[in-house]
């Protein structure tokens, strides 16, 4: 006789999905942008994401530059895993049974293209100022009066409840200080992670409404919201960069093969989202070997033809930390 099939028993642990998160990003007329997935009507913007497939991805980096590629039609130069982001709502609605989604987050830089932005548009995929998202990160003009008319008074009548779960080192006073300066430490560029995460623990940013946290009706609008949490994986990626810019030359990544000294100036300063002073920046990057002269010049540049460099590779076996060091201007 043969024996009745067991039924099956629900799986007690939920289902839980591998995807890959790309902040990929390129310079156009000296300002930073990031590239925006196709998406549909009514929806936020996000950044390009995908699944990890093991059956035909070796690598996370191989599956990540493969439906980048079909999605936008763009081939990604420098690729760097930043974080693997997984908190409980990032892909989920109330009562969701669909696995959940853990998300890992890249970073990319990549070079214009001469038929870019054709290919992109194909695709539906659109280029975005990165500040559009993170408008108190850039200085570049300036510090930005959102943060003392807005940002400022709303963090400092906010009152975090404990949460164990999600412990953080410092009060909620000493936190803000790291983050934002004060007459005394100043402002620290790379902290843009940090300061995001306070804006949304805080309930001042659109993601938090989405996630159940209550928005005060009573504030401008920060910046505009992404699908997801793919605002949190942009601050990520910005904060990564701006660190990398002083160890790395990686700014050499997101210009083109001969540039001029005030091309090199304008992307680094808009990366950091600071100004530098000219003298200093130019004398820093001539004496430490960082780029040599082409012997050919520029006549792009509306005034006086510019002299154009070029980066020398071998300076990263010259010396530990070749990045790009400069003063506050």
């Amino acid at each position: 006789m043969e024996t009745p099939a067991t039924p099956a028993q629900p799986d007690p642990h939920p289902a839980v999905e591998v995807g890959l998160s790309a902040a990929i990003v390129s310079m156009a007329d000296g300002s930073p942008r990031v590239l925006i997935a196709p998406r549909r009507a009514g929806e936020p913007d996000g950044l390009p994401l995908g699944p990890f497939d093991p059956l035909h991805h070796r690598t996370f980096e191989m599956g990540l530059r493969s439906f980048v590629g079909e999605q936008t039609g763009l081939s990604l130069g420098y690729v760097e895993q930043l974080y693997t982001f997984g908190d409980r709502g990032r892909h989920r609605a109330h009562a969701d049974e669909a696995p959940h989604v853990v998300s890992v987050g890249y970073l990319a830089l990549t070079r214009p293209e001469p038929d870019e932005n054709e290919t992109i548009s194909a695709t539906g995929s659109r280029w975005r100022p990165f500040y559009h998202y993170l408008p108190w990160e850039d200085w570049r003009e300036g510090r930005p009066s959102v943060i003392d008319a807005t940002i400022l008074p709303a963090l400092r009548r906010f009152s975090p409840q404990p949460n164990p779960g999600r412990a953080r080192a410092g009060s909620w006073t000493e936190r803000l200080t790291l983050a934002f300066g004060n007459g005394t430490t100043g402002w620290d560029e790379e902290r843009a992670l940090d300061r995001y995460e306070m804006l949304y623990e805080a309930g001042l940013v659109e993601e938090a409404a989405r996630d159940g946290r209550a928005m005060p009706q009573s504030i401008e609008p920060l910046g505009a919201p992404m699908r997801f949490d793919h605002r949190r994986i942009l601050a990520t990626a910005i904060a990564r960069l701006r660190a990398k810019l002083k160890y790395r030359p990686v700014v050499f990544e997101l210009l083109e093969p001969e540039f001029t000294l005030g091309q090199l100036q304008r992307t680094a300063e808009a990366i950091a989202g600071r100004p530098v002073h000219k003298q200093n920046f130019r004398r820093f990057v001539e004496t430490t070997g960082l780029v040599e002269p082409t012997g050919g010049v520029s006549a792009a540049t509306g005034g006086r033809p510019a002299a154009l460099f070029r980066f020398r590779p071998e300076v990263t076996r010259e010396r530990p930390s070749p990045g790009i060091r400069f003063g506050r201007g």
